[in-house]
């Protein structure tokens, strides 16, 4: 609950800076002194939060659930208010009055609700002062002092010599026909990014006439991905039909020697859609799958799949280190015998390993901190590797600064596998609010730092670069990564219930999506929200399309 307090607070912030304003602050009937007052406090439990948030007891926990709510309930009165007095338009001295008067009342309510949880917060932060003494405290270098090292535009392939070796073989060898070859392992293994090198190196990108990458996942639309291919795997809307998008595809491939990747194919349903719309040119055209489904590749191919094995453990500690010091060695003689315990914990699978050295590269290099990263993963040991996996893919995410943990868990929003745009993932997390301001720097500034701070930690990963090459103009997140972000949506419940008292659609097919992520859904996925209580005001009942995962997280808020 940290991190949704955390995550209130600031929008909070942002809407009382907004209405301080001098130029907003003349139109508005409010106490700024009173405003003031609780700005200071919003304030005063952000700092906390910023410095304690890792050490939250399960009191404090209580109590941050309690901020969340009052954070909430405090920026929906003052969005009552101000719509209202804004709305009502030329009023007597009278009316402004009541106006000031019953924003003075809500807003002195809500100050009593803070002070109350800070009184709370004074009396357990006085107690657990002394056991807190005792607990070793891992502090994170400021982000202007860090050298990061994994920020490069090729995704780091150390340990796959010898598979680039081998598909390049297969994709290239003096065989005419339309050859499909698959490349199968677990999630995180390094299929897309063995597919990735290979469908960037430089003979692949002088042999094919036409080359296109293009991501399945598990649901998908024949249409969709159609365009997208007509498209040079870039998203585009189409009225036309399937049968008009493939005879266009036909068309644009038939004569070139083409390379097709289909990443991530969860079904043969989707194989079997396409199929007959690829042309066997007999010129060396090749198409290279990535899945996890052993049966998938097995029904694709003319070859026999290709498997993709766990690092040794050679392998993992170069990797490793590659990830934290940008080289295939330790510099710190002190640090590698620890190093290579914690990279013979993470089981050879490379995603674990460079989540691990995102960890390691971004705080303190000491062995005190390494050997508590190792007790943590030791803890796992007893788990399903699926488990002990995700486990060890979650200290990294335990490890983030809190200002850092509503930007990482908003990537869930996106269907899986999606593309996003990195200029609309700043405006998004502007408009959440999850941007702390700063007088140095634009809030496109403070979120461009948020963003390289997690591409830098391997949390998100860079899709493409801008012209300059300097910064990501697209971005996504691994599967793996983004079952993380679900499981911790739902346990810190950020998310904040609409109080409206209709949601309308501007197309009808909009009503099909869920109204938070946009993720496609039955007609029956619709769940109604309760009444509530906003400054002795109730919202109407309100019915919204929501998936499983966001009904979830309201019902946890809810109860």
């Amino acid at each position: 609950m940290a991190v949704a307090a955390y995550a209130s607070l600031l929008s909070l912030s942002h809407v009382l800076e907004n209405i301080l304003h001098p130029a907003r602050r003349t139109r508005l009937h409010l106490d700024s002194n009173q405003l003031q007052t609780l700005q200071q406090k919003v304030q005063f439990l952000l700092e906390f939060l910023e410095v304690d948030s890792g050490r939250i007891s399960l009191e404090m926990e209580d109590l941050a659930r309690q901020i969340a709510i009052v954070a909430d309930e405090a920026e929906d009165v003052i969005d009552l208010h101000v719509v209202y007095q804004l709305g009502e338009g030329c009023r007597d001295e009278s009316q402004d009055m009541a106006a000031l008067s019953s924003f003075y009342q809500d807003i002195h309510k809500v100050i009593q609700k803070i002070d109350s949880i800070m009184n709370e917060l004074g009396m357990i932060r006085k107690e657990s002062t002394d056991v807190s003494k005792q607990q070793p405290v891992v502090s994170v270098p400021d982000s202007s002092s860090i050298a990061f090292t994994s920020s490069g535009k090729s995704s780091t392939i150390v340990g796959f010599d010898e598979h680039l070796v081998r598909v390049m073989d297969e994709l290239t060898r003096n065989e005419p026909d339309l050859q499909i070859i698959a490349i199968i392992g677990m999630g995180g293994i390094g299929k897309t990014t063995l597919a990735k090198n290979t469908f960037d190196n430089p003979y692949v990108v002088h042999r094919f006439d036409k080359r296109i990458w293009f991501t399945i996942s598990q649901e998908y639309r024949a249409q969709e991905i159609l365009a997208r291919l007509l498209n040079d795997g870039k998203d585009q809307e189409s009225s036309e039909t399937l049968a008009e998008l493939g005879q266009r595809l036909h068309q644009s491939l038939f004569g070139r020697r083409y390379l097709i990747v289909m990443d991530d194919m969860w079904s043969i349903n989707a194989w079997d859609d396409l199929k007959m719309f690829f042309p066997n040119n007999r010129n060396g055209s090749r198409i290279l799958v990535t899945t996890r489904i052993s049966n998938v590749a097995i029904c694709l191919g003319s070859h026999s799949p290709y498997v993709m094995d766990f690092l040794d453990e050679d392998k993992s500690w170069n990797l490793l280190c590659q990830k934290i010091f940008g080289e295939d060695n330790c510099p710190y003689p002190e640090l590698e015998e620890i190093g290579k315990t914690i990279a013979k914990k993470c089981n050879g699978l490379p995603l674990a390993i460079v989540v691990i050295g995102g960890l390691l590269a971004n705080s303190n290099r000491t062995l005190e901190h390494w050997e508590s990263v190792t007790k943590s993963i030791n803890s796992f040991s007893n788990l399903e590797y699926s488990d002990r996996c995700l486990k060890i893919l979650s200290l990294s995410y335990d490890n983030l600064p809190i200002h850092l943990k509503p930007c990482f868990l908003y990537m869930r929003m996106f269907p899986e596998d999606a593309e996003i745009k990195t200029s609309k993932l700043i405006k998004l997390w502007a408009a959440e609010g999850f941007l702390k301001p700063s007088r140095a720097k634009t809030l496109e500034e403070v979120a461009e730092e948020y963003l390289r701070n997690l591409i830098n930690r391997n949390l998100i990963l860079v899709r493409r670069w801008n012209y300059e090459g300097k910064k990501a103009k697209t971005c996504s997140i691994h599967d793996l990564l983004r079952d993380l972000c679900l499981k911790q949506f739902q346990k810190d419940c950020l998310i904040c219930i609409p109080k409206a008292q209709c949601i309308g659609f501007s197309e009808p097919w909009e009503s099909c999506l869920c109204f938070l992520c946009s993720s496609r859904l039955n007609e029956d996925q619709r769940m109604d929200l309760p009444e509530v209580q906003v400054a002795s005001q109730s919202t109407s009942l309100a019915s919204l399309s929501v998936c499983a995962a966001v009904e979830s997280c309201i019902r946890i808020w809810l109860d």
